[in-house]
């Protein structure tokens, strides 16, 4: 069963705190800035890894425009640390074992690996503008070309 983010685009997104690599991070405490929240499914697996390194080599332009980024995944916050040093990330990373950003922006689905049905989070991205309300969201991400969509988003008023 696939649950989707009860807020529609334009509409003001519930505030949240979540544990982060740089300490409690929370949605009311970026207000006056955009943020880009980026769902994917593991750290260090090859398309987490690339979609982290593209938005980190766009950073600079993402800061230029008003925009943090943050990622979220259900990996420990060790796990987090490790990733984040390992490919140099200036973003923070959201620990969400529990599920409950996943849940509140829909991203669980049922997924097929290695022929067995598991459950994971879908890749998604969502840009919160500096109201916070939700203003551009993106699923079932392809990782190539998706930072640089995103950037364009961000920066177009």
């Amino acid at each position: 069963m696939e649950i989707r983010l009860s807020v529609l685009t334009g509409q003001k997104v519930p505030d949240f705190s979540a544990a982060s690599t740089g300490g409690e991070i929370s949605l009311s405490a970026l207000k006056g800035r955009k943020l880009v929240l980026y769902f994917y499914p593991k750290d260090n697996t090859p398309g987490c890894t690339n979609e982290s390194i593209d938005f980190r080599d766009r950073q600079q332009a993402f800061a230029e425009a008003g925009a943090v980024i943050v990622g979220v995944s259900r990996d420990s916050l060790k796990s987090h640390e490790g990733f984040r040093a390992k490919h140099q990330l200036p973003f923070e990373l959201i620990s969400d074992p529990d599920e409950t950003l996943c849940e509140l922006f829909g991203v669980m689905k049922m997924k097929n690996m290695y022929g067995r049905q598991a459950r994971g989070v879908e890749r998604s991205t969502f840009v919160i503008d500096a109201q916070g309300k939700l203003a551009r969201e993106w699923r079932g991400v392809k990782v190539p070309g998706h930072a640089d969509e995103v950037l364009q988003a961000v920066q177009s008023p």
